[in-house]
């Protein structure tokens, strides 16, 4: 049978899967595929055999990579530098091998059919997500592949596009600036208010506004403080009052990139 023919049955059937990997985004994906009733999830394969225990009631688990089972899409859901290294372990052939990453290209995977299935999201462990708003890029080596790709996506969300890699690319780092970034000035604001004996939660009605806001109006438009103003007193202040030299090295480039975003304006 050809290999168009194999997808035409894959596109109108059940897909099934096999999972690599045992960290949180393994786990949130297998998760979510579980409540599916139009993916089986066939192997989830992992070195770490502590790890493998939270999916060996529903599916088989293995950490030898010579025991493969037969899937229409294997899903690399492993740390960007090992993804290259393990499709090398991998002894299939014309297989569809995706990663989920969302800064290495396909072209680190090897020896098979390749593809990109990169969910849009910040995943922690033991904290359910909502797949349905979760958006999910996709890329595929040619058409017939990214068609099962979209419709494995599908499956898991309303939100499924089609993007490259250079567009995959600067939307993972856009991610950066908007959670990773963003958690981490929360994690001082929690600090400041520590030292102070104050209780974080009081900023929370303002961390939900800021991100509310955002969905009315652009974030330049949204952009609201000392710096914004250019009020050099109360920003002098907010200097003296920080102890650690790291928050106050922050504190003045986030404030002079504020400044010279809006210089033209004030």
């Amino acid at each position: 049978m050809s290999t168009t023919s194999l997808i035409k049955i894959v596109l109108l059937g059940m897909l099934s899967i096999v999972l690599i990997g045992t960290g949180n985004v393994a786990r949130h994906l297998f998760d979510a595929f579980s409540d599916c009733d139009s993916v089986q999830i066939r192997q989830v394969i992992g070195r770490n055999k502590k790890a493998l225990e939270y999916f060996h009631k529903t599916t088989e688990i293995t950490s030898d990579y010579n025991l493969l089972v037969d899937a229409d899409i294997y899903i690399i859901a492993l740390s960007d530098d090992a993804i290259n290294t393990v499709s090398e372990l991998l002894k299939l052939s014309n297989k569809l091998v995706v990663h989920t990453s969302g800064s290495v290209t396909m072209q680190r995977l090897v020896n098979n059919r390749t593809g990109v299935f990169y969910p849009l999201q910040t995943f922690s462990k033991n904290r359910r997500i909502n797949f349905k708003q979760v958006p999910i890029c996709i890329e595929a080596e040619n058409e017939a592949d990214l068609a099962i790709l979209h419709k494995l996506a599908s499956t898991l969300s309303r939100e499924v596009h089609e993007i490259s890699a250079e567009q995959r690319n600067a939307l993972h780092l856009s991610a950066v600036f908007v959670n990773n970034f963003t958690n981490h000035m929360f994690t001082i604001a929690n600090e400041i208010c520590g030292e102070h004996q104050l209780s974080f939660s009081i900023l929370k009605p303002l961390i939900l506004e800021t991100t509310n806001k955002i969905a009315d109006m652009p974030p330049f438009e949204a952009q609201t403080g000392p710096a914004r103003r250019n009020d050099t007193g109360t920003m002098d202040k907010h200097l003296q009052l920080l102890n650690s030299k790291n928050q106050k090295d922050i504190y003045s480039l986030l404030s002079e990139s504020i400044l010279k975003t809006y210089e033209k304006k004030l």
